[in-house]
């Protein structure tokens, strides 16, 4: 694709993409930095472009995947605005001390209500827990792949019907089950 063919399909699409930039950032000001960014990374690696594929596509994903990345950047960043003086200080909070003992036991009342599951469900459900992905757990049980999805599956359901239970349903305790 030659660049003046690049620009032309570009100016057709340039629209939509600003669209979609508004779509992601919620906000005129970062969706204009964002289709700016977009357009420098595309011009800058046209020649990875393939003719015959999805131009539109190509372009979305761009924008996607830049978006996604400066969002990491700004969560990793701990930048706070100091109004006394007009300047940007990055802030190292450092380690912090927080004393988790409602989480450790409800952790430990958690790993309970797991050990009183079948073994057909707990076994795999904790090692899922501990990482394994569900084709590992399929390799070492020598189970189907998805025996192991629908007892994984099995295993939360039961465990969550027992938390809503013990717990009456208190979501300040356990707000994620909402």
């Amino acid at each position: 694709m030659t660049t003046s063919d690049f620009h032309a399909e570009f100016n057709s699409l340039s629209s939509g993409l600003r669209k979609f930039a508004f779509y992601l950032t919620n906000n005129v000001d970062d969706a204009k930095d964002l289709f700016q960014e977009t357009a420098y990374v595309a011009f800058k690696n046209r020649e990875k472009f393939k003719i015959g594929s999805n131009f539109r596509g190509w372009f979305m994903t761009i924008m996607r995947n830049t978006f996604i990345n400066g969002y990491r950047k700004k969560v990793r960043a701990s930048v706070i605005f100091d109004s006394k003086n007009n300047q940007l200080s990055l802030i190292d909070l450092g380690p912090t001390v927080s004393n988790q003992c409602d989480s450790n036991i409800m952790m430990s009342e958690l790993l309970g209500m797991v050990d009183q599951l079948e073994e057909r469900l707990g076994i795999p459900f904790l090692m899922h827990y501990e990482g394994y992905k569900y084709s590992e757990i399929a390799d070492q049980l020598g189970l189907p792949l998805g025996t192991i999805k629908s007892r994984i599956f099995q295993a939360r359901q039961i465990l969550r019907e027992g938390i809503l239970d013990k717990y009456e349903y208190r979501t300040d305790i356990w707000p994620e089950l909402r």
